[in-house]
């Protein structure tokens, strides 16, 4: 008796899944409207129409389901936009991590240029600007880009909403379990089928 109880145990699987990136993500790691347009009138960056980005990119995706309605059914639909929204928000999520890492680096380098002891991060000669000043403007550029990507993001995930329905939600897959070989998991399928 307490043999078949071990058995059930054992043949039972926990399946771990690997979180995908959400729009609540991509929020979190790219600038809203009001910090893009702080960071463009510092450092003289064009300001962003996010409102049409992202209305740009809702009509795109309605417009792509429209032409794709006939030939497909309405889970296939649902499917493929899942992954196109997908892709939107990934990249999005991407570049608001890119400009995190830019600026933390810029701070790093405009703290270490503070520091008067230091000759490297002086300014540079007349006509050029110092490291720490590239530093800072690189982190404005992708601030703009991360920001324009989320607006994307979220005309692509509003657009999901309109179609189908219902919230997008990220895919969620299973992890693989590399640790298992192919010889352990046909033995398991083996002794299965023994019993």
């Amino acid at each position: 008796m307490a043999k078949a109880s071990q058995t059930s145990r054992s043949s039972a699987r926990v399946v771990q899944l690997r979180k995908g990136t959400t729009v609540e993500m991509v929020r979190l790691a790219c600038p809203d409207a009001a910090q893009m347009t702080l960071i463009a009138e510092s450092f003289g960056l064009p300001v962003l129409d996010s409102d049409g980005i992202r209305d740009q990119h809702e009509r795109l995706i309605v417009e792509t389901a429209d032409g794709l309605k006939e030939g497909l059914g309405d889970r296939a639909m649902q499917i493929h936009l899942q992954r196109i929204v997908g892709a939107y928000v990934g990249s999005a999520h991407g570049a608001g991590q890119f400009y995190s890492r830019a600026v933390t680096e810029a701070r790093d380098a405009t703290a270490k240029a503070a520091n008067d002891l230091r000759d490297e991060d002086l300014d540079g000669p007349v006509g050029f600007d110092s490291g720490a000043q590239r530093k800072r403007e690189f982190a404005a550029d992708m601030g703009v880009q991360a920001h324009a990507l989320r607006m994307a993001a979220e005309g692509a995930v509003t657009a999901y909403e309109h179609i189908v329905g219902e919230r997008w939600k990220p895919f969620e897959r299973p992890v693989d379990n590399p640790g298992q070989s192919l010889d352990r998991k046909a033995a398991e399928l083996q002794m299965a089928a023994l019993g």
